[in-house]
């Protein structure tokens, strides 16, 4: 089989597998890092929001639980990885601002 054959029967499929890596597969290694920096720095004080829509302040980091303060002397325990989002950093600036 000579390269010009070759070519023509496996390019279109190259080119469809880099299309897919750079539109899909690279983006999402991507969030998934940020995620995954995002929760190994959650400090004491942190105002987030869980996947479920429950807001609250961190209180307390222990291991992969997080106990969250949701108001009026409420406290729930939640797995680190059912944080959301943070929404302000203990120093009083966004997450938005952070980045």
């Amino acid at each position: 089989m000579n390269p010009a054959t070759f070519m023509q029967q496996f390019g279109p499929i190259i080119i469809i597998f880099a299309i897919f890596y750079f539109m899909i597969i690279r983006p999402q290694q991507k969030r998934e890092k940020d995620r995954r920096n995002m929760l190994s720095n959650l400090k004491e004080g942190d105002e987030v929001i869980t996947v479920g829509g429950i807001y609250g302040k961190v209180l307390n980091i222990k291991d992969d639980v997080v106990t969250l303060d949701v108001g009026d002397k409420i406290k729930i325990k939640v797995s680190r990885s059912a944080i959301g989002n943070v929404i302000r950093k203990k120093n009083g600036n966004s997450a938005e601002e952070e980045r």
